[in-house]
């Protein structure tokens, strides 16, 4: 490998690192001009939205704000931050803890955040885009544009690289390092994985594969015919501080990890030159959201490419592929509904440092995207639903706020639990607080993340009802619906049945 990346020393990666700084460092400029001037022409010269209110979304954005608070109260994540664009209007945009511990820094709007695998849309979205010019045929063995992969692998196509059926490994042991590297040209990354052997025949098998995204991103910067960073910024990226984590942020969070007992501590620095196209990309979540918002009406991809791109992929065998039981695999986007039938395309990550989802809702025009500034396991897709719900769910009759409960019952898989319970008001808005010494409690905090003494209930509507609400736990936010029979009930992680009763 050291003297593949030695024949590549100096091409177009370097140099593209510094185009891209610089486009970063007039970007910031205009910026800090707007902010200076807080001039309307400015605002729209940069692509920005303010965030629309109207009187029902002020009620929902504080219940959203609620919920991300108590979220970072219950994990003890440092810091994390959410944003909510409907039809390209900023309507929520909400931070909570810190972004910098030793120095008492907040998050704020403006705080970038690793992406992790959420990287992966931005790069399936280029090669989409550049198919939909006629640049890329997605169906084409992808050696026709990148020559220097081994002549003993078969045939792989953009698409099975897109949809992780290429065979293409995954990070394995011998990457443990890969982290240390810089990596000057997507060539001299493609080397880190050419030599091994494919999982599976390419179509034969899921086998999910940020390498497989390296692999993409070199084709797309093959048949493009500019670097890999240079098309994802000019084509789709435009006027959006999103881009390569170089370092030398000023906004960046400090990324954390769990030390085991609930504390967190700084990761060491690490290059994601490997994969800038499956891991590497950073940004705010505004800006995240902001490209959620793009692709949803059309700016930067047809409605044709988008469907495409939504549709679910196949494998040799004619069957879908699947990530899970509720996911299927469409060109880099996840395909599925959430728990009101309603249909999403998403994708989450987790790196050093980092936890992250996109949530796009095609008929809504809905887009959410949630960051968090350390690796903690978590319902993340999940979490971000049930943030954009106060926004989503409709006024609704039936359970009342149980102001006068004083404890819980009910089940937690097969196991009884029970507890303490306490509810009030605030603004009409039903919050409570639930024991978690029981069962529920100890697999929630079986995590490397903080542990919890209770959990925190917040109703998604002010209208003084509990029919439904956010479960927020240390392992992300819940649907917590009220049952015909009087009792709320959720579904916990993967597939856990929760049912309470307050007394």
């Amino acid at each position: 490998m050291g003297s593949h990346m030695g024949s590549h020393m100096g091409s177009h990666m370097g140099s593209h690192m510094g185009s891209h700084r610089g486009l970063l460092k007039e970007k910031r400029m205009r910026e800090s001009l707007c902010r200076k001037f807080a001039s309307l022409a400015c605002a729209l010269a940069l692509g920005s939205s303010a965030v629309a209110e109207t009187g029902r979304d002020s009620n929902a954005g504080r219940i959203s704000d609620a919920i991300l608070e108590a979220l970072v109260e219950a994990n003890g994540v440092p810091g994390m931050s959410a944003t909510l664009v409907r039809n390209g209007d900023i309507v929520w945009l909400g931070s909570a803890g810190l972004r910098d511990i030793e120095r008492a820094l907040p998050v704020d709007a403006d705080t970038t955040f690793r992406f992790a695998s959420v990287s992966k849309l931005i790069t399936a979205t280029a090669a989409a885009r550049l198919a939909q010019d006629g640049g890329l045929d997605l169906d084409a063995p992808v050696r026709s544009a990148v020559r220097y992969l081994p002549e003993a692998w078969p045939a792989i196509s953009a698409r099975q690289l897109a949809a992780h059926t290429s065979g293409i490994p995954h990070y394995q042991e011998a990457d443990s390092e890969r982290g240390r590297v810089r990596f000057n040209t997507t060539a001299d990354a493609v080397g880190v994985f050419s030599g091994r052997t494919l999982l599976s025949e390419p179509g034969a098998a899921y086998n999910y594969s940020s390498y497989g995204f390296t692999l993409l991103s070199a084709v797309v910067e093959e048949s493009a015919g500019e670097p890999f960073l240079d098309y994802a910024a000019r084509v789709l990226l435009h006027d959006l501080d999103i881009g390569p984590d170089l370092g030398g942020d000023s906004r960046a969070t400090i990324a954390y990890d769990f030390t085991g007992s609930g504390g967190v501590k700084p990761v060491p620095p690490h290059d994601y030159s490997y994969s800038w196209g499956g891991a590497g990309f950073r940004g705010s979540s505004r800006d995240l959201a902001l490209f959620g918002a793009r692709v949803l009406s059309s700016a930067i991809v047809s409605q044709a490419t988008r469907e495409m791109m939504w549709t679910p992929a196949m494998l040799n065998d004619g069957s879908i592929v699947m990530e899970d039981r509720d996911a299927a695999v469409g060109f880099g986007w996840r395909i599925g509904r959430d728990l009101d039938g309603a249909r999403i395309v998403h994708h989450a990550g987790v790196t050093d440092g980092a936890r992250s989802a996109l949530v796009l809702y095609p008929e809504s025009g809905d887009s959410v995207a949630v960051l968090s500034n350390a690796r903690w396991t978590a319902s993340i897709e999940q979490t971000a639903m049930m943030l954009a719900a106060p926004f989503r769910v409709g006024a609704n009759s039936g359970a009342r706020c149980p102001l006068t409960a004083s404890r819980f019952e009910g089940r937690f898989g097969a196991e009884t639990i029970r507890g303490a319970a306490r509810f009030r008001l605030e603004r009409g808005a039903c919050r409570g607080r639930i024991s978690a010494a029981n069962a529920l409690g100890a697999w929630l905090n079986s995590f490397p993340q903080r542990d919890a003494a209770e959990l925190q209930i917040i109703a998604v509507l002010s209208d003084g009802s509990l029919t439904r609400a956010a479960l927020v736990t240390p392992v992300g936010v819940y649907d917590l619906r009220a049952t015909d029979d009087g009792a709320h009930a959720a579904r916990v992680g993967a597939n856990r049945a929760l049912s309470i009763a307050f007394r």
